[in-house]
């Protein structure tokens, strides 16, 4: 059989809104592109080891879940220790995604990005207390902007 040259492209588009939710999801992928089971995991895979799908897993949406306090944290670290600080930040289980971005000073002083999520106000407030302890002496200070309202839900999408 032979796979057209943009099959990548292909399968991206046919998976980019989600796998089937069937207990085989990739058969399904497989005869919608009118190829093999094993083309569709084997080119994921390799899209995955390349780096240019970063995972494939389940999104679950928090709010529908009952966390509707979703706070970003924002931490003042010393560029120098950086690395250390993301690591500590990242490996707590109830942080969600965790990154680094330019700070403004003065204004805006924050270099490290941690986003938690809660039920309700006062659980949010101590995941950040619990964020502050483990960092330690490596903050200078921080602190939590909480979502008001969603504007976008998606990643990147390919169009047709």
């Amino acid at each position: 059989m032979t796979l057209p040259e943009d099959f990548d492209r292909q399968l991206v588009l046919a998976t980019q809104a989600g796998l089937p939710l069937v207990p085989r999801p990739y058969h399904v992928v497989a005869e919608t592109l009118g190829v093999p089971v094993e083309r569709v995991m084997e080119r994921l895979a390799a899209l995955q080891e390349s780096g240019a799908i970063r995972r494939i897993g389940a999104v679950p949406n928090h709010y529908t879940l009952g966390y509707r306090f979703n706070g970003m944290t924002v931490w003042d670290v010393d560029d120098g220790n950086i690395e250390q600080a993301g690591t500590i930040v990242a490996a707590l289980p109830f942080v969600s995604h965790c990154y680094q971005r330019p700070r403004r000073p003065p204004a805006w002083p924050y270099s490290l990005f941690a986003m938690v999520h809660a039920r309700d106000e006062a659980a949010a407030r101590e995941k950040v207390v619990t964020i502050a302890q483990a960092l330690g002496p490596l903050s200078r200070g921080h602190d939590v902007l909480f979502s008001t309202r969603i504007l976008k839900k998606t990643g990147l999408r390919l169009s047709p």
